[in-house]
């Protein structure tokens, strides 16, 4: 990975809509972004990719009144995708993620398995009842999800602009998402940029001695 041009590199705001990414790079992608990791294995996730006019002129037509400015970038996208998070953690989540786990061999030894499962219930409670967060700690996992499939992205030669300006009781409506006990979180854009619309100003951002602290 080229980490000089990903550190100045803006982000796509404008899309080709000639451009469409390619299957073989969808999947590598979309591979990717299952095998991110979430903290606990917890995978808190389901993704709706939009390939085709009729879902993404869904999900534009859906973004809520305030924010239509978002609805060329999704239209002129290749693809579109819908990153949701579950509204809570039902006791049948968490066990088809440990019969999962089981399944796969992710622990060879029965008794670690077993103590992993007992860590996890603890974690998850504490999460739940003593900081009562849950829900704010697994759309943590979603923006983690997303912000290293951008990276993924930019490998593949794919432009990925994550979008929060949208209404999700609109786009949880238009796509049933609700009803699957998820609810979204935000959305991420992919293609390829609009040559004419790209931006030739440098990054601006603070400089390392407003950033960093050595101990």
């Amino acid at each position: 990975m080229d980490l000089g041009k990903l550190m100045n590199k803006h982000l796509t705001r404008y899309f080709d809509p000639g451009k469409t990414i390619p299957e073989e790079t969808l999947q590598q992608l979309l591979a990717f972004l299952r095998s991110a990791p979430s903290s606990t294995n917890v995978q808190p996730n389901h993704f709706y990719v939009l390939a085709t006019p009729e879902g993404k002129e869904r999900l534009a037509a859906n973004l809520g009144e305030r924010f239509q400015d978002n609805a060329e970038k999704i239209l002129n996208a290749s693809h579109t995708v819908i990153l949701t998070t579950r509204a809570d953690l039902p006791e049948g989540h968490l066990q088809a993620v440990f019969d999962k786990e089981r399944a796969d061999g992710r622990f060879p030894d029965p008794a670690k398995q077993a103590r992993w499962e007992s860590m996890t219930r603890d974690f998850l409670n504490l999460r739940n009842y003593g900081y009562k967060d849950l829900n704010h700690w697994m759309e943590k996992q979603t923006y983690l999800a997303m912000g290293l499939t951008m990276m993924a992205a930019v490998e593949l030669g794919v432009e990925a602009m994550p979008l929060e300006g949208f209404d999700p009781s609109s786009v949880d409506k238009a796509f049933k998402i609700r009803e699957t006990g998820h609810t979204t979180t935000v959305l991420l854009a992919l293609g390829y940029p609009d040559p004419a619309k790209a931006y030739g100003s440098p990054v601006s951002r603070f400089e390392t001695d407003q950033l960093f602290t050595f101990v």
